[in-house]
Formats: C-alpha cells, sequence, structure tokens
C-alpha cells in the first residue's frame, strides 16, 4: 500500500491496489435457516483465525492474488466493464460511493454477494451472504481483517 494513496479508495484499480498485503483474520461463519435447526447447540456458527495473502496483480483495472499463508493463492481477475473471474466461477463487481466494493456470484445455485470495505487503511471488513434459490437463509459470514504493518529498521 502506498502512503500516497487515498483513503478510501475511489476507483476500483486503488481499491485493489489497496487491499495488498498480509493479514490477520477472525473469520465468524453462521449458519442460517432449515439448516441452523437441525443441530443441537452451537453448529449454527464458527469462529477462525487465519493470515491472509493478498498480492495486486497488474491490468486494467487489475486483480487480486488471494490466500491463507502458505498455501496456494486463488486470483481474482477483474473487467473494467463490472465483470470478475475467480477460475471457472464469473460475477460482478460495484464499487459503491461510499468506499465499498461488492462481488455478486452464482454458485451452485445460490447466489454469493460479498461485501468489503475499509474502516482504517489497516482495517478491512468483510461480510459475505449466500442466498439459495428456494429463497431461504442460507449461510453468512463476518471477517475483520487487520492488515500485517512492518517496522521501520533501526538505524
Amino acid at each position: 500500500m502506498s502512503d500516497s494513496a487515498s483513503f478510501p479508495p475511489t476507483t476500483i484499480e486503488a481499491f485493489l491496489r489497496f487491499c495488498e498485503g498480509e493479514w490477520m483474520s477472525l473469520r465468524s461463519r453462521f449458519v442460517l435457516g432449515s439448516e441452523a435447526e437441525a443441530g443441537e447447540g452451537d453448529e449454527w456458527h464458527s469462529s477462525e483465525r487465519g493470515e491472509l495473502v493478498v498480492r495486486y496483480l497488474d491490468g486494467t483495472p487489475g486483480g487480486l492474488s488471494v490466500g491463507p499463508k502458505d498455501q496456494p493463492a486463488r486470483d481474482l481477475l477483474f473487467d473494467p466493464d463490472g465483470a470478475f473471474r475467480v477460475g471457472e466461477h464469473q460475477g460482478r463487481w460495484t464499487l459503491w460511493p461510499d468506499g465499498s466494493l461488492e462481488l455478486v456470484s452464482e454458485q451452485n445455485g445460490a447466489e454469493l454477494r460479498e461485501r468489503i470495505w475499509f474502516n482504517k487503511p489497516n482495517l478491512r471488513l468483510r461480510s459475505t451472504i449466500e442466498q439459495p434459490a428456494d429463497g431461504l437463509p442460507g449461510r453468512a459470514s463476518f471477517s475483520s481483517e487487520i492488515r500485517r504493518v512492518s517496522k521501520p529498521a533501526a538505524a
């Protein structure tokens, strides 16, 4: 991330570049609707910590290489016309006036909607909602991610 970058980012390229870094992540997952009712106890939610590495991929407007630390990454490639691709999956992106990026795709008959936004330059938030075709509530997750910032070397 460049120190001279404006915050919050106002273009898709700036947003993608702003995502680059190593992130400590805490993700909470929730199962809603009939799947949640089938379990006994706390099966409807879980939380996990992780390390996420995000690299900017050059292009117009660019892309992201995203993956857990020490594991293979997935490439998200963005087109200027509002389309994006992740492997064989395709979707649409929207950069909203509030500075959040929304990704919408369809996978396995369900709509997947993810929103990513920055609360502060080194604090990124993400929410994901899966809406099955039957209209019932599906799965949801919320992640808070803190960018690792290296300390300057002592002189």
